[in-house]
């Protein structure tokens, strides 16, 4: 499993796997030429696109929406975002895929009504990255002027390959993982889904044997 290679060739076999997906590809080109600040295409379209690799599905099998994170903190207002997410939408008319584009620096504004939790501001995409409700989530990829691909992985890349769903616990709420969990277990049973923390640290076993369970029925 390329979960199990260095990181280095991690990340070689990410790109690899990636390319596959030639909607993807068509995104990162059309953002790069956008040129928002700090922008990353990430979540799901990427993780989902490596599961539907290892598991022998079509690279866009599953994936809902292909989301663009930039942060640009000169101008908060919704009018400056909407600037940006009228021109994204006229930049990527024509693909086969729903394209969400959104500010990283204006999230605190609204993440509270709709999620019941505060959050801080934060001072990048990458920081905005870091808080997906699974480390397996935290994953960002840019194109560079010069062509290369940015890769950002906090958390490295093998839970990804292994298909392993890790939570995050730092802002979003259990149900928030739980509910995207649910979600994509019945697109790919394959997955090793690891349960929320207990309040005190202490590991849910319960939680675990019934994750187990649903696994091995699955399977």
């Amino acid at each position: 499993m390329n979960g199990r290679l260095p990181l280095d060739e991690q990340i070689v076999a990410l790109r690899s796997a990636l390319s596959r997906n030639e909607v993807l590809l068509e995104v990162l080109a059309r953002t790069a030429a956008l040129r928002l600040p700090g922008w990353y295409v990430t979540a799901g379209c990427l993780f989902q696109t490596v599961w539907n690799v290892v598991t022998g599905r079509p690279p866009t099998s599953g994936i809902r929406d292909y989301d663009v994170f930039y942060f640009d903190d000169s101008d908060l207002s919704w009018e400056a975002e909407d600037r940006v997410i009228t021109a994204a939408r006229s930049a990527f008319a024509g693909l086969p895929a729903e394209v969400e584009v959104r500010n990283e620096a204006r999230v605190h504004l609204w993440y509270e009504q709709k999620f019941g939790v505060a959050c801080p501001p934060y001072v990048s995409s990458e920081a905005a990255i870091d808080s997906f409700a699974a480390t397996t989530c935290c994953l960002g990829v840019r194109l560079e002027p010069d062509g290369r691909w940015r890769v950002y992985a906090p958390h490295g890349l093998s839970d990804v390959f292994n298909l392993v769903l890790r939570p995050n616990p730092v802002l979003a709420p259990r149900s928030v993982y739980e509910t995207k969990v649910a979600r994509w277990r019945e697109q790919w049973p394959e997955l090793t889904v690891l349960p929320w923390p207990a309040p005190d640290g202490v590991t849910d076993r319960a939680a675990v044997r019934s994750y187990g369970q649903r696994k091995g029925e699955a399977r």
